[in-house]
């Protein structure tokens, strides 16, 4: 496989990406016309596999595959390639949900109303779709209806963070052809991130181990000093838990940043929004149904507005529970230090933050700590106002530890 290669930056291994070579083979030869079908080729697929293991990447790595040029699929040099790698090809739509579920107008608008449409420039047309096991009962009714009708040029890739594919309705799931991305390795986290390019190996190292091989977590710390600061900030709590009132300033402190973070990230594409909506109803314009027009207009900017709130509530939410997984990392290592384990710690660069808990506390105390944590998620699951809940944990820290 060449080094430039679209298979290359995946996780998995040669197996998976010679499953998925072969199929894109079959594709054209299905597209040219020389087999009227092939077992290695079907019309729906569904890519699962443990958070961070690379799914979306597999499915946008095979879209870029079937639309190749070169002369062995997934070249990565073509421009259809190229295109496809940049999420700027015409016959790619990528669908990423933002929000708590993906909801039926979603997948009738994006996915049913342009199902049967026939390719522009590629041989293949192809729907990527993140996070499926968000589809709601009507959205995964609408695309189970689509799927049960093969499009003779249009493959749809389903994605869902799962071990395995039961997440999603086993009617959708029967349909579709299963691919299961196993999480890589530290080292093959670090591949990953060293062949993009512009990172050292120290840093690929680093981010790799404090994600726990998670590659979109990995490559977002390595190349974000905002993350690499934010990091540093939650783990810290640890530390200030020895220090009265300073950890609950804290909690203040990284709830705040996290808002702020989040609102500047989702701004430009709320902006967006709202002026597409402004312009479908022609605002500013003057005469005669202008009145019904503005009102049709506030209608949909209230729904717009809904739609934004939820939106920011998820990615508050995910924001939170990945600092809460990294503050997780933290007291691991201390308990495995605890123990005595000769093991790779998640937070090297804390070494010495993680050898001052192993040394304050006792393993129950440590095991307590990650208890305390999984219940400040689960608060979070249940829609508790983040400074509670971390508020909450910061109090239960406490008292695992033995502080006054």
């Amino acid at each position: 496989m060449s080094e430039n290669s679209v298979f290359a930056r995946l996780a998995g291994g040669a197996a998976l990406s010679s499953s998925l070579i072969d199929a894109a083979l079959a594709a054209r030869q299905i597209a040219a016309g020389t087999v009227p079908d092939s077992s290695a080729m079907t019309h729906a697929w569904l890519f699962t596999g443990p958070p961070g293991s690379g799914r979306s990447n597999t499915a946008v790595a095979f879209a870029a595959a079937l639309m190749c040029t070169g002369e062995i699929p997934g070249c990565g040099e073509c421009p259809n390639c190229r295109d496809v790698l940049a999420g700027k090809h015409p016959d790619l739509v990528h669908i990423v949900p933002k929000e708590l579920s993906i909801s039926v107008d979603l997948m009738r608008e994006r996915v049913v109303a342009t199902y049967l449409d026939f390719p522009s420039i590629a041989d293949w047309r192809v729907i990527i779709i993140e996070d499926a096991d968000r589809l709601s009962e009507g959205a995964a009714n609408a695309l189970l209806k689509t799927v049960e009708e093969p499009s003779p040029r249009t493959v749809i890739m389903l994605c869902a963070p799962s071990l395995d594919p039961h997440d999603i309705s086993v009617t959708l799931r029967s349909r579709c052809r299963h691919v299961y991305v196993p999480t890589p390795s530290i080292a093959e986290t670090t591949r990953i991130l060293l062949a993009d390019g512009g990172i050292s190996e120290e840093t690929a190292q680093l981010a790799a181990a404090a994600t726990w091989g998670h590659i979109g977590r990995a490559r977002h710390l390595a190349l974000s000093e905002e993350a690499q600061s934010r990091r540093a900030q939650v783990l810290h709590l640890a530390e200030l838990v020895y220090h009265r009132e300073a950890a609950f300033q804290e909690v203040g402190s990284l709830v705040t940043r996290v808002e702020k973070e989040t609102l500047a990230e989702l701004a430009p594409l709320e902006d967006e929004e709202v002026e597409k909506v402004r312009n479908s109803f022609g605002a500013g314009v003057r005469g005669k149904g202008t009145a019904k027009m503005t009102k049709g207009m506030e209608s949909e900017l209230k729904e717009l507005e809904s739609k934004h709130k939820k939106r920011r509530t998820r990615s508050q939410r995910d924001a939170f529970d990945l600092a809460l997984v990294d503050l997780a990392g933290l007291y691991r290592d201390a308990l495995l230090l605890n123990a005595g384990a000769d093991t790779s710690l998640t937070h090297p660069d804390f070494s010495g933050l993680a050898r001052d808990l192993a040394d304050r506390n006792s393993a129950a105390a440590l095991t307590s700590c990650l208890d305390a944590i999984m219940q400040c998620r689960q608060s979070l699951g249940y829609n508790v106002r983040p400074v509670v809940a971390l508020s909450g944990l910061v109090g239960r820290l406490r008292k695992a530890c033995r502080v006054s």
